[in-house]
């Protein structure tokens, strides 16, 4: 009961912007062309959602007519890229992050060189990716997957350096291997930061999946929102945002529930 309390506890906030909202658009105190109501909105994503053909039993299955919207097949694309770039840069990410971590002579090589990527924003590799990758999945990929590199990167080497060394000398003078060392207690002990880390990189694949999809290919959510704003269709600009913002929760609360499953044993989630 307490659970559903606490995720509903935002719902009065929610319903209370939505009626404003309404509001204003209804006493016609803004261009309904400019920002559309919720009414509208709504009505708009249920089209963009549902098939555009009525079902017909003898064509297809029940199933996969409705996965034939264009929302569904968007969603898809989107979330393939996502993962596809998220798996890269996480793949790269963690092995690399433990080991600067964990050996401060590479972590004295590879710093410098770090710290000058990181600050550059994926959307200035979009002409390089481009050139590098052609058109389609491979360059959206490619952003996505520099987009989670550093975050996965970052909180993987603060997680290995943050160990305390009371565990480490334990772990010494009991005889633990190096290697024995590396996977009992510090790969453990740093686990919450790189799946910290994780969360924050999906976070940033989906942003700026966005954004590759409005340059370097011809579907998904991202794409859908550059083709409503060529025609000035608002209503289903808002649409299409409003889809990112569900999808977009619903990836956070999986990674949370991943990271409460995988980390039941740490502290402070025993409960």
């Amino acid at each position: 009961m307490r659970s559903w309390y606490e995720r509903l506890a935002g719902l009065p906030l929610i319903l209370g912007v939505l009626a404003l909202w309404e509001t204003v658009g209804l006493a016609g105190w803004v261009n309904p062309k400019i920002l559309p109501p919720p009414h509208a909105v709504i009505a708009k994503w249920w089209e963009y959602l549902t098939p555009p053909q009525p079902y017909d039993p003898e064509a297809e299955s029940r199933l996969s007519w409705l996965f034939s919207g264009e929302l569904i097949q968007d969603a898809e694309g989107s979330l393939y890229r996502v993962l596809a770039g998220f798996i890269v840069g996480s793949l790269l990410a963690v092995p690399l992050g433990l080991l600067m971590g964990a050996s401060p002579r590479v972590y004295r090589w590879s710093n410098p060189l770090i710290q000058i990527l990181r600050p550059i924003p994926p959307i200035a590799y979009i002409p390089l990716s481009i050139l590098w990758f052609g058109l389609g999945n491979p360059p959206a990929i490619f952003l996505i997957a520099i987009g989670a590199f550093f975050p996965v990167l970052m909180n993987t080497i603060a997680g290995v350096r943050a160990v305390d060394g009371i565990f480490l000398r334990a772990a010494q003078n009991l005889g633990a291997s190096p290697y024995t060392t590396f996977r009992r207690v510090i790969l453990p002990a740093s686990a919450p930061y790189i799946l910290a880390g994780m969360r924050i990189g999906i976070g940033t694949a989906f942003i700026v999946v966005i954004v590759a999809e409005m340059i370097a290919v011809n579907n998904g959510l991202g794409f859908r929102i550059l083709e409503a704003r060529e025609y000035f269709w608002s209503d289903k600009i808002i649409a299409g945002m409003l889809s990112i913002g569900l999808v977009g929760l619903a990836i956070d609360q999986v990674m949370s529930r991943l990271n409460n499953h995988l980390l039941r044993w740490h502290r402070g989630l025993e409960h």
